[in-house]
């Protein structure tokens, strides 16, 4: 007889076998022992490396910080909140100290090789925002290039030409990254200056003629860019962290 509940629903105890058997039939099984796997990694880190500290200061203004957002100066309205939520200010507090321990914990794995992979990933990472016209006939292209060469105008040509659904904007392509372009048109755009024509380049049977606008270069000072290489780089070495694991899963 089972007797360990993981938990009971209208006072009927639910088994941690009972448990696994509803998370398999779910197919949630495997993200629930991925999820385990990962903090138990975590966890493990931040236990044993001296060179993740957090400063109590730090957490307790950030708590202050969130207070005065959220409203919850005053104790009761903040007591409230938290058992609104399901914890207490222990909890609380623990959770605050261990998203910044986490982070901290980035920072340190990631931090020697964030600059290579920078650099591996920049080709995917830079962008170039063009206008573009494409069409049928490699005649046709030319004669239009003749024409906005001439003077016409490009905008006015792709409405009327174009065979791409942007020609309704224009013809404007917005931000493409330089990495997803064939090897053709990056190579043409690359040596291209903003405003400069390029083209006809032939792209799957059909022909374009394709104005450089702006050129949007990766850079690690790009706040948001780094945060995102030191996630993807994290979680790469949590993965490998994993994979050396012996995980054995026992139900009775």
């Amino acid at each position: 007889m089972e007797i360990s509940s993981f938990l009971t629903i209208d006072d009927q105890p639910i088994s941690y076998r009972q448990a696994v058997k509803y998370l398999q039939a779910s197919g949630k099984l495997g993200q629930f022992i991925g999820d385990i796997l990962r903090q138990y990694v975590i966890e493990q880190e931040l236990q044993t490396r001296e060179d993740i500290f957090i400063s109590p200061a730090l957490t307790e203004q950030t708590i202050i910080d969130f207070r005065l957002k959220n409203q919850l100066t005053d104790p009761s309205r903040f007591q409230e909140w938290l058992q609104s939520n399901g914890t207490d200010y222990d909890t609380f507090h623990s959770s605050v100290t261990y998203g910044f321990k986490v982070e901290k914990l980035k920072a340190v794995v990631t931090e020697s090789k964030l600059q290579e992979y920078f650099i591996e990933r920049k080709i995917y990472l830079d962008r170039v925002v063009v206008s573009r016209i494409i069409v049928d006939s490699q005649e046709l292209a030319e004669e239009l290039q003749t024409q906005i060469e001439e003077g016409a105008n490009f905008e006015q040509l792709a409405q009327e030409y174009s065979l791409a659904d942007d020609k309704i904007v224009n013809g404007m392509m917005g931000p493409v990254s330089r990495g997803t372009m064939p090897d053709t048109l990056r190579a043409a755009i690359d040596i291209a200056s903003p405003g400069q024509l390029v083209g006809p380049i032939e792209l799957e049977g059909r022909y374009g003629l394709f104005r450089v606008e702006q050129f949007l270069s990766a850079s690690l000072e790009d706040t948001q860019l780094r945060q995102a290489l030191q996630n993807e780089l994290f979680e790469k070495w949590l993965a490998e962290k994993i994979q050396k694991l012996t995980v054995k899963l026992q139900v009775n």
